[in-house]
């Protein structure tokens, strides 16, 4: 095993920098706050994510949608609900969202991890996009390492603030994919989709019962038998969150994230991880939160193999 996979690897996007208006909600500087952080550490390797072959987007979208959002002729409806505006880099940008949560899965069927700065765009639904969300990166890696003959059984873990309706409707009639969203009920989307198993929050739960919840759910995902499982672990349920309605604390988060990766990695299952949502203000308390949950990866699948081999560490 070469020393680049004991270190691990993050693929990135942040080189693609879209242009927002003033004042807009994206917030587009943490992508690249959270390399830098994670750069800082010395713990990962990183690389650009390659950008996705379109007739790889189509295995979960629709492919008029996917054809239409790469020429900029999406109807003026459809573009303002996925809440950017349309350009060039912005469809560099989703392409390369998608190939580094799909390059991060064959990292994980490979190695039994794989890791994305990026990614968890949960609202991306088959034939529109919402929610800052334009292609559904899980669930198209999910249709690839499928139409590839890889694995025949996936399993989501979304932990983001808002439920990962996109997700939910794509896999809506596919028993052989599991669902699990845990999400603030009075939050955004306001029309909800049905995944396997949702559980909504009421505003404010704070750490205790929120981890509480957790692992009474977690089960639900390896009494599915998954060969592999992908981890949206947004970090917009911080207290400190701008759309976010819930009240966790970093050290929360922490706690929240720790338990799925043990759950997780005792299980044998591969794991890929993705960033999802974070909109603190300031901006580098999501960045930061972000950050931990890469840190946690690393002390719960590189630490070990890192000391055994002689492999330094920061």
């Amino acid at each position: 095993m070469s020393e680049s996979i004991i270190i691990g690897r993050l693929f990135f996007t942040d080189q693609y920098l879209i242009t927002l208006p003033d004042g807009h909600k994206f917030p587009v500087r943490k992508y690249g706050l959270l390399r830098q952080l994670m750069m800082q550490d010395g713990r990962f390797r990183f690389e650009r994510a390659p950008l996705a072959d379109p007739e790889v987007v189509c295995l979960a979208h629709d492919p008029e949608y996917v054809h239409n959002f790469i020429s900029g002729q999406l109807p003026a409806p459809t573009q303002r609900r996925i809440g950017l505006p349309w350009s060039e880099v912005l469809v560099k940008r989703s392409l390369a969202s998608v190939g580094g949560t799909v390059s991060a899965a064959e990292d994980a069927l490979a190695y039994g991890w794989g890791g994305t700065l990026g990614g968890g765009t949960h609202h991306a639904f088959r034939a529109e996009g919402a929610g800052f969300c334009v292609f559904n990166d899980i669930a198209v890696a999910i249709q690839y390492l499928r139409h590839t003959g890889r694995i025949h059984r996936a399993a989501v873990i979304d932990l983001d603030v808002h439920q990962g309706d996109g997700t939910a409707e794509i896999f809506r009639e596919e028993p052989d994919v599991f669902t699990l969203s845990i999400h603030c009920e009075s939050n955004f989307p306001f029309r909800k989709q049905q995944s396997k198993l949702d559980l909504a929050l009421p505003d404010k739960v704070q750490d205790e019962e929120y981890l509480r919840i957790l692992e009474r759910a977690l089960p639900r995902v390896f009494d599915f038998d998954p060969e592999i499982i992908f981890y949206q672990s947004g970090v917009d349920g911080l207290a400190t969150d701008s759309l976010g309605r819930l009240s966790l604390t970093p050290q929360g988060l922490i706690e929240r994230d720790r338990m799925v990766m043990n759950a997780v990695r005792a299980s044998g299952i591969p794991m890929v991880l993705t960033s999802g949502g974070g909109y603190s203000r300031p901006i580098e308390l999501s960045a930061e939160a972000h950050a931990n949950t890469y840190r946690t990866a690393w002390e719960i699948y590189f630490a070990e193999r890192a000391a055994l081999t002689g492999t330094a560490l920061p």
